[in-house]
């Protein structure tokens, strides 16, 4: 008998009981990487990364969903230390049906893709959009889902801004796509000049700016500099690095990284103690057989492992299965663009990271259940088994 072969047996003796525990274990590590993941998120700034240590944001200081006036780009530009200065707004976009929500932005081509130089557009896409009146650009993801070609005209309707005329759904002209350079980076761009013309609430207003600095040790100084500015204005403004504008904006939805710690660590003591009993049922229904195997020479060191092999089979297989799993399903999720404004998709780095976690801490549940009863049978002699 080999030892695969002893170990795949036994496994499904009682096949009711293995179906189960598999079961459970695939989902408490397909929860472990969904949530694990999405916890990094929230806890690390994983969408800033070094091309963001130049930038600031300013927005309205007491609600993100309030707009600030437009002028403020022109005065903030004047600073010390600010070298460009550009704007963004929330347009709340969906292509045909609400539910195919895309994460949408009118923007200043002129100035957005030198602030963001991440998101790499070629030179003939740049001067499309800055010369096309109803211009819009997307990712090459985007384009490729749903199939559009340069020059089509994209109906995107909105959730919030409706045009002079009352109607929710506009129409752009695609006339390039770029290429963002980080994962969870898919925002569909579209010509501002048009869309400020054209939204029943009128010109003069943007939804938060974003600032290039010379250097971003001024940060803190230009910060309290730019919100001094307007303090009693009538749109006093909030000035942070875009880390930490990130961060804050996490932080609306409470203390994920707890919340989520706390469902795992509920989610894997339950599993403990449901594959700790799986092991020792095994153990107890075998006694016997095992002290027939000593009898006929199978030396206690090798059954031992055999035991321990089990348990660690038993933990690593179904998450392996949940980990993949896991892993696609917030690739799925992600690039439907819903997570994109709600809950960030954790890029690959942190997938990958916490796949790795999981599976070392599945093979850690292993030895921790298997222990017990491979040390039994070691332990075990010949007399004992058979009078069990």
């Amino acid at each position: 008998m080999t030892g695969v072969g002893f170990v795949w047996k036994n496994l499904y003796r009682k096949k009711t009981r293995t179906f189960l525990t598999f079961f459970c274990l695939f989902i408490a590590f397909l929860l472990y990487v969904a949530l694990g993941s999405i916890a990094v998120v929230f806890s690390l700034d994983t969408v800033s990364g070094e091309l963001g240590a130049n930038r600031l944001q300013t927005s309205a200081k007491y609600s993100m969903i309030d707009d600030i006036p437009k002028r403020y780009v022109d005065e903030i530009s004047q600073l010390d230390g600010v070298e460009l200065v550009t704007h963004m707004s929330w347009f709340g976009g969906y292509y045909q049906e609400p539910s195919n929500m895309l994460v949408t932005f009118p923007v200043d081509p002129s100035t957005f893709f030198r602030v963001y130089p991440e998101y790499e557009i070629s030179d003939e896409h740049l001067t499309a959009f800055l010369e096309t009146r109803r211009g819009m650009v997307a990712p090459i993801e985007t384009v490729e889902r749903y199939q559009w070609k340069v020059g089509d005209i994209i109906p995107i309707g909105s959730d919030i801004y409706a045009q002079k005329d009352g109607n929710y759904t506009w129409e752009f002209e695609l006339v390039g796509y770029y290429t963002p350079s980080q994962e969870g980076m898919s925002a569909v761009l579209l010509q501002f000049d048009y869309f400020e013309e054209a939204n029943a609430f009128g010109p003069g207003s943007v939804g938060w700016l974003a600032i290039q600095i010379a250097d971003p040790e001024l940060a803190p100084e230009l910060a309290q500099k730019i919100d001094s500015m307007y303090i009693n204005s009538s749109d006093p403004v909030r000035t942070a690095t875009e880390s930490e504008s990130n961060r804050q904006f996490l932080a609306q939805y409470g203390n994920i990284t707890l919340m989520m710690s706390g469902i795992l660590l509920a989610v894997f003591f339950t599993i403990l103690l449901v594959c700790a009993n799986t092991m020792a049922q095994a153990f107890r229904e075998r006694i016997a057989e095992l002290g027939v195997l000593k009898t006929i020479g199978f030396n206690d060191f090798r059954l031992g492992f055999w035991m321990l092999s089990e348990a660690i089979l038993l933990s690593v297989l179904p998450a392996i299965f949940g980990v993949v799993f896991g892993m696609g399903l917030l690739m799925a999720v992600g690039s439907s663009g819903a997570a994109a404004m709600f809950v960030p998709t954790p890029p690959m780095p942190v997938l990958l990271s916490t796949a790795a976690s999981s599976l070392a801490l599945a093979a850690g549940l292993g030895v921790l259940v298997g222990a017990i009863p491979a040390l039994s049978t070691t332990r075990m002699t010949i007399v004992d088994a058979m009078h069990a």
